[in-house]
C-alpha cells in the first residue's frame, strides 16, 4: 500500500477541496491571534516547569505547532508543550541531561511515525477510560507538587525529586515560606479562576500574567520587594532571545539503547493525549479526522523540534477548543498561531523577564486542577472492581513510582483487560441434552439453528462462543475433562467463532491429536470461510479431515453417525 494513502494532511485536502476560502481565512486568523496569545503565558510556564528555559517552551509552541497544524490530520488541533509532558521531561533531563531529551523526543518522533503507517491510530481509541483517566489525574497532582516550591517562594530550596520525598521536604520546611510570593500566587489563582468564570474569549491565565508582572515591578519599584522572576532564573535572557542554534547528538547504538524506554513513553503519551483531543472535537464540530496522519504529523514535528531546542509536543485540548471556540475551521488558525508565537518571541520576550515564577506557578496549578478530572475520577469509583484497580494502579504509578513505568504497565493493563473482555465474551459449553434448542425463534431461520436435533449415543456435542484465541486456551484444554463414557465422536460446533490465531490452531491441533490417540474422531460444525482458511494455512485441515469439516450441525451429526457405524462393524 502506498504511503500517499495512509497520510493525507488535512491543510492539503482542504486546500484542494476547495474548504479554505476568504470568509474562513478571515475566521481562522482571528482565532489564530487569540489561540497565539492564550498559548504564550502556557508555553513559557510548560517550559519552566519541566526544567529547560522559557525559550525552548517557546521554540516547541512556534516549531512543532506550524508544523502539527501544516502536516498533521486534525482541522482543530493546536499543537506545542502540554502540561502532560512536565512529569516525563522533567524525569528524563534529570537522568540524561539536555541531550538526552533530545534524542528521546527524536526516537519518539520515529516511533509515532512507525505507528501512523502502520494504522495503529485506531488502537488508541480502545485505551480503557479509567487508565487515561489514572494517567492524567496521576500526572495533573505531579504538576501540582512540583509547583508548590514557587507558589510559597522556596527559591532556593533544593526540593527531591518524587512526590513523597517533595512533601516532606515542603512540610520541613514551611517556616521558609515567603509569604509576599505566596499571596502574589494566591491572588494570581484567584485572579484565573474568577475571570475565567466570567469571560470565556480572553484567558485569565493572561490577565493574571499581566497582573503578576505588573504587582513584581511596583514592588520592586515602590517597596523596594525583589521577588523571584523569570530574568533571576534566566539571567541570559535580558539581552533578548536571539535565533535558536542548530543542536547536534551523539546517537551512538548505547546511547539509543539506553533512552528506547523514555522514548516509548513520549510517543505513547502524545498519540493519547492528541487522539483524544481530536475525538473530543469530533464530537463538537461534527468533522473527522485522520488518526494515521495525525501520529505521522506529530511524529515529524517531535523529529524537527529538538534540533532547534524545542521539547515534545502534542495536541493540546485546551488551546484546541479556545480555536473552536474563536472560530477557527482550519489548519490555517494554528499556522497563524505559530507565526503569532514568533512574532512575540522575537519582538517581545526581552519583557518577559519581569514575570513572576509565583505567577507561572499559579498558573500551572490552574492547569493541574483543570487536568485533574476529579469529579470522573470520583464516578469512576462506583465501578467495578476490575476498573476501579486499574484506576487506582494506574494513579499512584504515575504520582508515586515513576510516569514511563505507569505508561508501561498501563498498555499491559489495557491488554489484559482487554483480553480479559473478550474471555467473557468467549466460552466453550457441553450439551448433555440430547437436544440442540435454538435460543430464540430468529436464530431457526439459520440452517445452524433446526429447531431440535437428537444426539446420538457415543457422541459428544460442544459449542464454541467467541474468538477462539489464546485467551481462551485455558478452556479449551478444559474440553477433555467433560468426556462421558463410551465416547467415539466429538463434535465442535463452532458457528459463532469468527477468527482463530495461532494458539487456537494448536491447541485445537493439541486437543485433535490428544482424542485421536484415544480412538475419538473430531468433527467440525459450523466453520466460517475465515476458519477454514486458518486451518488450511497451517495444515491442520488434513490432521482433522476434510470429510469432517462441514458448514453446519445438520450434516456433522450425520457424519458422526457415519463413523459410528463404521466404528461399530471393527
Amino acid at each position: 500500500m502506498r504511503i500517499s494513502q495512509i497520510y493525507k494532511p488535512k491543510f492539503f485536502s482542504l486546500l484542494k477541496g476547495g474548504a479554505i476560502d476568504g470568509k474562513t481565512l478571515t475566521s481562522d486568523l482571528i482565532a489564530g491571534i487569540i489561540v497565539g496569545i492564550i498559548a504564550l503565558p502556557l508555553a513559557i510556564a510548560f517550559g519552566i516547569a519541566s526544567g529547560v528555559s522559557p525559550q525552548q517552551g517557546l521554540i516547541t509552541a512556534i516549531i512543532a505547532g506550524f508544523i502539527i497544524s501544516f502536516l498533521g490530520g486534525t482541522r482543530y488541533l493546536i499543537g506545542g508543550p502540554t502540561g502532560a509532558f512536565i512529569v516525563i521531561v522533567a524525569g528524563i533531563i534529570s537522568q540524561y541531561g539536555m541531550e538526552g531529551l533530545a534524542i528521546a523526543t527524536i526516537m519518539a518522533g520515529v516511533f509515532l511515525i512507525i505507528m501512523g503507517l502502520c494504522r495503529m491510530g485506531i488502537v488508541f481509541k480502545f485505551i480503557p477510560y479509567p487508565i487515561v483517566v489514572g494517567f492524567t489525574s496521576g500526572i495533573a497532582v505531579t504538576i501540582f507538587s512540583t509547583q508548590m516550591k514557587d507558589f510559597f517562594g522556596l527559591t532556593g530550596l533544593s526540593v527531591p525529586s518524587g512526590f513523597i520525598p517533595e512533601w516532606i521536604c515542603y512540610f520541613q520546611h514551611l517556616s521558609d515560606i515567603n509569604w509576599i510570593e505566596a499571596g502574589v500566587s494566591v491572588a494570581c489563582t484567584v485572579v484565573i479562576a474568577l475571570w475565567n468564570m466570567k469571560f470565556k474569549k480572553i484567558p485569565g491565565a493572561l490577565i493574571a500574567l499581566i497582573v503578576g508582572t505588573a504587582a513584581s515591578l511596583c514592588l520592586d519599584h515602590f517597596a523596594g520587594i525583589h521577588l523571584a522572576t523569570i530574568g533571576t532564573k534566566f539571567p541570559e535572557l535580558a539581552d533578548g532571545l536571539g535565533l535558536p542554534k542548530m543542536a547536534h547528538f551523539d546517537m551512538s547504538f548505547d546511547t539509543l539503547r539506553g533512552l528506547v524506554s523514555p522514548a516509548f513513553t513520549i510517543a505513547i503519551l502524545c498519540a493519547i493525549e492528541s487522539l483524544l483531543a481530536a475525538m473530543v472535537t469530533n464530537g463538537v464540530t461534527g468533522h473527522s479526522h485522520n488518526a494515521n496522519t495525525e501520529l505521522i504529523g506529530e511524529g515529524i514535528a517531535n523529529i524537527v523540534t529538538p534540533f532547534f531546542g524545542g521539547i515534545p509536543a502534542t495536541g493540546a485540548i485546551a488551546r484546541t477548543m479556545a480555536n473552536i471556540n474563536n472560530g477557527g475551521h482550519t489548519p490555517v488558525a494554528g499556522i497563524v498561531h505559530a507565526i503569532v508565537l514568533a512574532a512575540i518571541y522575537f519582538f517581545l520576550m526581552p519583557y518577559a523577564v519581569y514575570i513572576p515564577l509565583s505567577c507561572l506557578a499559579a498558573i500551572l496549578v490552574i492547569v493541574s486542577y483543570n487536568m485533574s478530572e476529579w469529579r470522573t475520577f470520583k464516578y469512576l469509583l462506583r465501578g467495578e472492581k476490575s476498573d476501579v484497580s486499574v484506576l487506582l494502579i494506574t494513579f499512584f504509578l504515575t504520582v508515586i513510582v515513576d510516569l514511563t513505568v505507569a505508561i508501561e504497565v498501563g498498555v499491559v493493563l489495557a491488554i489484559v483487560l482487554f483480553v480479559r473482555r473478550v474471555m467473557q465474551s468467549s466460552d466453550i459449553k457441553v450439551v448433555e441434552e440430547e437436544e440442540i434448542l435454538g435460543t430464540e425463534s430468529s436464530e431457526v431461520i439459520n440452517p445452524e439453528d433446526t429447531p431440535h436435533l437428537n444426539i446420538p449415543a457415543g457422541v459428544e456435542v460442544y459449542e464454541i462462543n467467541g474468538p477462539f484465541f489464546f485467551g481462551l486456551a485455558n478452556k479449551f484444554e478444559e474440553l477433555d475433562n467433560f468426556k462421558k463414557k463410551d465416547v467415539r465422536v466429538r463434535i465442535l460446533r463452532m458457528r459463532r467463532v469468527p477468527f482463530m490465531d495461532v494458539t487456537g490452531i494448536n491447541n485445537l491441533r493439541n486437543l485433535v491429536e490428544r482424542t485421536h490417540k484415544r480412538g475419538i474422531e473430531v468433527v467440525l460444525s459450523g466453520v466460517n470461510d475465515t476458519v477454514e482458511s486458518s486451518l488450511e494455512k497451517f495444515g491442520l485441515d488434513k490432521v482433522i479431515g476434510k470429510e469432517n469439516i462441514l458448514p453446519h450441525i445438520c450434516p456433522a451429526l450425520a457424519r458422526a453417525t457415519q463413523i459410528l457405524e463404521k466404528k461399530s462393524r471393527y
